[in-house]
């Protein structure tokens, strides 16, 4: 039985949690990582030990209370050990996107004064030597992994270990000096500062308290009953406020174990290994994983394909009522068990899902195709809607009441309101404190009732509770004729198809809905590999007939199924083009957690959009890009324009 911990424990930091942990639970796993093929564990007296020795290392470096440490890096049990040492000496972590470019870097790192810099290894050091004459408050740099960094000038380099080491060998007096200044955290400290990923514009400061983080871990742990039991992998961005409170503030507090993959390329085969049994992915990840399966399929023998074919109906069926524990017929049972041990079990297996008790997925709506999928499965998937200002939760789906339609109930200790124009607010104790040095945004987003607003639209549904989200509120819009313009809706349904990576609706204000599309360069590339079809680059591959004539199938029937809704008929996509780029966040399209930046689209392909709607067939165009080294370039495409077909609404062949 996992141990599980109460509010009336009273502790009110995280280093505080991480000193009861060391204590409750000494000898259990805390972190493990997966280096040179082997799975390295420490426990949580360990951690206590590593984390201890960083934080007198910093101290005696010179960090200041209410300093902030820059944290840049990929998912290592030290880069976690570095935001717990940096809250131990009163100073305020500050993870960085480890893909950052430059000025994205100077930006966050000029922002918040960060007079310190921790770095996981030579390419994030690079990044910080390349712009530190931009950031005349950095002082020095500390570096986890040594490679490569033998002949660097140590002036304002230290290395982890080294700086470990000299915590170990701290005075009394030093140790005093940590112990006064953990004693001294509560509530109200800063546990965290996170960057918004800037949608809409510069990325802004969300301070975030002890009481955001602990109060809302907590409630999350105890709702879906969370112990030290339970594992987790942890390989999304550190800089993400979903990272973060999973991967410190729930471990933190409740024991959970971590599990940090060896890389980026090793993330799957290390989640088959760890089989974790909290498991969280924003929906591009799961929509890779059902772009894998398929492409699986598609290679396999006939009868392979039959039986999936035949199962996946019948668990798509039933799948999701067997899961809630609603009433199933015995030969539907039966059928579904056979299907489980020829099918789903293995196809869990081969994801790493098997072991999966508790699954969320937030970040971006979810197709409801792909969501469904999973749980057919028998994965207990479920959607929470979050916001970083909200230490992440602001409704959760009970277990037995999940569906892929709403978000849920609002999350324990969570007050959720409708406002006039459709905009959904909330408070809660996981309201951020402030954005950084923007007091005007602060008022604007947070009202002094300590209600925010979401700008996303929603309603709650009268007949259960749940909300339902339509889009980000921005975007929702009508089409000239008055009708309802919700393209996230319709982009989500697009991206169930393996062959479509991302899609960006347009439409209001006009009279009728165009799309841009991009392929996924996989799934296409392994269909035309098995069709003898050649193709020398994703341009070439996205403007072949034959690959127009897939997508236009895909959209024709993402028409139909809009056609239905009586609310969002009008969403149906008349024109469609397939751009000869993918979307990308070093070229400003996408934001570091690949969320769309419309407004930036709309404006850089300017002269696409209006290609859409003025009838042409076809469109002669150039785009700069940034390659993988930095350097700028360009590309020309003429790319061709199709239309789909639509369909008449339901309500009005209804009236008809």
């Amino acid at each position: 039985m996992g141990a599980s911990f109460s509010a009336e424990d009273g502790l009110q930091s995280v280093p505080a949690l991480l000193r009861r942990n060391a204590t409750t639970l000494a000898n259990a796993p805390a972190y493990r990582e997966k280096e040179l093929g082997i799975w390295q564990t420490w426990s949580w007296s360990q951690v206590q030990e590593e984390v201890q020795a960083l934080a007198l290392g910093l101290l005696q470096l010179g960090v200041k209370k209410g300093d902030f440490i820059a944290i840049i890096g990929h998912n290592r049990p030290c880069m976690y050990w570095s935001m717990s040492a940096a809250q131990s000496v009163g100073a305020v972590p500050v993870p960085l996107y480890e893909d950052a470019v430059a000025e994205e870097m100077v930006y966050v790192l000029s922002h918040c004064s960060a007079r310190f810099v921790i770095a996981a290894d030579q390419e994030q050091v690079d990044k910080v030597i390349e712009i530190q004459d931009r950031l005349p408050q950095f002082e020095q740099m500390i570096y986890a992994d040594p490679r490569g960094l033998r002949k660097y000038n140590h002036a304002r380099l230290h290395q982890f270990s080294v700086v470990q080491d000299q915590g170990r060998a701290a005075t009394d007096a030093v140790r005093s000096e940590l112990d006064d200044r953990i004693a001294a955290l509560d509530y109200d400290s800063i546990c965290v500062m996170l960057y918004t990923s800037g949608t809409t514009g510069k990325p802004k400061g969300v301070v975030l308290s002890n009481r955001n983080i602990i109060v809302s871990a907590r409630n999350a742990c105890d709702f879906d009953n969370i112990t030290s039991n339970d594992a987790l992998l942890s390989y999304l961005p550190i800089a993400w406020v979903g990272d973060f409170i999973f991967t410190l503030g729930q471990s933190m507090w409740c024991g959970l174990c971590v599990n940090c993959p060896e890389s980026k390329e090793t993330v799957l085969s290390d989640l088959r290994e760890i089989g974790p049994s909290y498991y969280f992915a924003p929906p591009r990840i799961f929509e890779s994983m059902l772009t894998t399966v398929v492409l699986r399929m598609e290679d396999a023998s006939r009868p392979k394909q039959k039986m999936y074919e035949y199962f996946m109906a019948h668990a798509k069926n039933v799948g999701n009522d067997i899961l809630d524990g609603k009433p199933v017929s015995t030969i539907d049972r039966l059928k579904y068990a056979i299907g489980d041990f020829t099918t789903y079990a293995p196809l869990k297996n081969a994801l790493g899902l098997s072991r999966v008790r508790v699954g969320y997925t937030a970040g971006e709506a979810i197709g409801p195709e792909i969501f469904d999928f999973f749980r057919s499965l028998g994965i207990n998937l479920k959607q929470l809607y979050g916001q970083t200002e909200a230490s992440v939760f602001i409704t959760l789906q009970p277990d037995g009441e999940v569906r892929s339609d709403t978000v849920g109930v609002p999350a324990p200790d969570v007050e959720v309101k409708i406002g006039a124009n459709g905009e959904v607010y909330y408070r809660s104790p996981g309201v951020f404190v402030e954005y950084y040095k923007n007091p005007e945004s602060t008022a604007e987003t947070k009202d002094a009732d300590g209600w925010v607003a979401t700008g996303d639209a929603g309603f709650f549904e009268e007949s259960t509770g749940h909300l339902r989200i339509i889009d980000r509120a921005k975007d929702v819009a009508k089409l000239s004729n008055g009708a309802m313009f919700a393209p996230k809706f319709v982009e989500n349904k697009l991206k169930f198809y393996p062959s479509i990576l991302e899609a960006v609706v347009f439409g209001a204000a006009r009279d009728h809905c165009c799309a841009f599309i991009n392929i996924d360069l996989e799934a296409v590339g392994n269909w035309a590999e098995r069709n003898n079809i050649s193709y020398a680059s994703y341009q070439e591959l996205a403007g072949h007939p034959q690959v127009l004539d897939s997508i236009q199938g895909y959209v024709e029937e993402i028409n139909r199924q809009v056609a239905v809704d009586d609310m969002l008929s009008g969403c149906q996509i008349h024109r469609f083009l397939i751009l000869h780029k993918e979307l990308d966040a070093d070229d400003g399209e996408l934001t570091r957690t690949r969320k769309v930046r419309r407004k930036v689209i709309t404006e850089k392909f300017k002269d696409l959009v209006d290609a859409l709607y003025d009838g042409s067939q076809h469109i002669d165009t150039e785009t700069e890009v940034t390659y993988e080294d930095g350097r700028k370039g360009k590309i020309s495409a003429r790319l061709t324009i199709r239309e789909a077909a639509v369909q008449t609404p339901a309500q009005k062949v209804a009236a008809e």
